[in-house]
């Protein structure tokens, strides 16, 4: 379940509220009780837990460059 971040149109208090995807919106500030507004936050990035997880896991041995520019640059030299 995401945390999302509130701020009071009034009292600019702003505060987090874990609570699920499909739970409605809070509408009212805990410190003043006045309308709030959701704010867009960022997100968080993927957290890989565990051992394993190299920039080398992915990489074919010998070769350095993407299949584009090889491709693109055996294209020019048949030409």
């Amino acid at each position: 379940m995401p945390t999302y971040d509130y701020r009071c149109e009034e009292c600019d208090y702003t505060f987090e509220h874990f609570q699920a995807m499909f739970d409605e919106p809070l509408t009212e500030c805990p410190k003043c009780g006045c309308p709030v507004r959701r704010l867009m936050g960022a997100g968080s990035g993927v957290i890989f837990k565990g051992s394993g997880f190299y920039v080398t896991d992915n990489k074919k041995s010998g070769s350095s460059k993407p299949k584009s520019e090889s491709s693109a640059q055996q294209v020019a030299e048949t030409d």
